[in-house]
């Protein structure tokens, strides 16, 4: 008979990034990121991804130009950098074992370049782990979070050039001088095969500066990311030995819509290219059916072997990855399409779908799990699951959300059968457990926290936090490590 429970030491808590919920990007020194450029605009269809930013050269030196937050809520966040003691005692009433968050590169380096950090910066996420120390709350930090400075994009076009890895390793080596005493677990990149589906966001590289190189500049990018990222592990073992270092990929699960074998190539070849980006990582080493892939389609890395021993000794230690929906594939053109996570796949006709046509699929996440562990044999964390929602304040101040509550309990009782089934799952963060601006459409409304931010997406409101139903239905989970999914 297996426990009721979930492991003994599981790490239970919620996910955030720093350019979702911080605000202050003009404070003490901050430099601009590329998401203090992110735009939302409200008359744009807020389910539309694509719509709110096209990313030229001259776009992007506009928004940097624009002194105000009025079109830039990443800019406002929830104010994290002031809200921060109160958000983490809201966590730690949660009975939060652990809080994944990322520290802000242009808090430490405004423009990615200097020698020495912004003094103010290392001070605020002293603070921070400070705080989550006094609370018992274990970090769980990403290095790279879809914030890297504006200044590297515009003068380099991001990582597509070589001398970016320098600059990232600098600012990695601070993290770990400054607060390896706090931190035991890190993340090198946040997602990091969604380069593809937003090249600026996730590497600074702005189109236009490419021209008809987009394509290969985004693999050459991703190499260097690659190299970054075994470079930083590497120091994080040297730095800090009792150090953990993790991948993080989007967990797309796809299925065939139909046994059509077409239909189940296609499917085959999207979850091998998805999990390639987390292959690299683990295995030290290309597929030879990536590269192969990459031969074909014209695409010319430039890869050293030195870069190739390096890939080769500093694989991560554990497996990470956000897991929101899945999808299907299917060889017919004219097959619905619905959207996903910064993903367009075609729609699954047993799924039901959030308000912003997400797919849910709790089994998804069970067969991912299996898939990931059977691939890679290291612990895994899901640091990134949620919903987005349109949520309702009653007169009395009360937040009912029995739709966020019934989307949990089905993903956590998966995740239970997959550990019953032998996968080794050490954590879950949530996203966010505290409302934050969206990433993709930069909205305030599209709600994922068990905390509720009084702000709208114009930046009116108090700010003020409160709790929703599910605040205390996932402390109850906590409390009772799972137990309580069976009442």
């Amino acid at each position: 008979m297996t426990e009721q429970t979930f492991p003994k030491d599981f790490l239970w808590g919620g996910a955030i990034a720093a350019n979702q919920v911080e605000g202050a990007w003009n404070l003490d020194g901050k430099g601009l990121s590329v998401a203090d450029v992110a735009t939302f605009k409200p008359h744009v269809d807020n389910k539309d991804f694509s719509a709110h930013m096209t990313v030229t050269t001259e776009a992007v030196k506009e928004a940097a130009a624009d002194e105000t937050d009025t079109w830039y809520p990443k800019r406002r966040g929830i104010d994290f950098y002031h809200h921060f003691k109160e958000d983490l005692a809201l966590f730690a009433e949660m009975g939060f074992k652990t809080l994944r968050l990322s520290i802000a590169w242009t808090r430490l380096f405004p423009t990615g370049e200097e020698e020495e950090p912004n003094a103010a910066g290392i001070a605020f996420y002293k603070n921070v782990f400070k705080e989550m120390k006094r609370l018992n709350i274990e970090p769980i930090v990403t290095l790279s979070h879809y914030e890297m400075p504006l200044a590297l994009s515009l003068k380099y076009n991001g990582w597509v050039d070589r001398s970016v890895i320098n600059d990232f390793v600098r600012f990695a080596n601070v993290c770990y001088d400054n607060f390896g005493e706090y931190v035991r677990y890190w993340l090198t990149f946040n997602e990091i095969d969604s380069i593809h589906r937003h090249p600026f966001t996730t590497a600074g590289i702005i189109p236009d500066k490419s021209g008809t190189h987009l394509e290969n500049d985004i693999y050459q990018a991703l190499h260097h990311q690659f190299v970054a990222s075994a470079l930083v592990t590497k120091a994080a073992h040297e730095k800090i030995p009792e150090s953990q270092v993790g991948c993080m990929l989007t967990k797309l699960m796809t299925y065939p819509l139909t046994c059509e074998p077409t239909d189940v190539e296609l499917t085959l070849k999207k979850n091998l290219e998805n999990n390639f980006y987390a292959d690299v990582q683990v295995k030290g080493m290309y597929p030879k059916m990536i590269l192969k892939d990459l031969e074909n389609r014209g695409i010319k890395l430039k890869i050293t072997a030195e870069e190739r021993e390096i890939l080769k000794d500093n694989t991560v230690d554990f497996v990470t990855f956000s897991y929101y929906m899945s999808m299907a594939e299917s060889g017919d053109p004219k097959a619905e399409r619905t959207p996903g996570n910064t993903v367009l796949g075609v729609k699954n006709p047993y799924l039901p779908s959030t308000e912003w046509g997400w797919q849910i699929d709790p089994k998804g996440l069970k067969i991912s799990l299996i898939e990931l562990y059977d691939r890679y044999q290291l612990p895994l964390m899901i640091v990134e699951n949620g919903m987005g929602a349109v949520d309702t304040v009653e007169e009395d101040g009360s937040i009912h959300d029995p739709y966020r509550i019934d989307y949990f309990k089905a993903h956590f009782k998966q995740m239970k059968e997959a550990i019953d089934e032998g996968v080794d799952l050490i954590g879950y963060t949530s996203w966010g457990p505290i409302d934050l601006v969206s990433a993709g459409t930069s909205q305030m409304t599209k709600r994922y926290g068990f905390i509720h931010v009084d702000a709208d997406d114009e930046g009116n409101g108090t700010f003020d936090r409160s709790k929703k139903d599910s605040f205390y239905w996932y402390q109850k989970v906590i409390e009772t490590n799972g137990a309580s999914l069976d009442e």
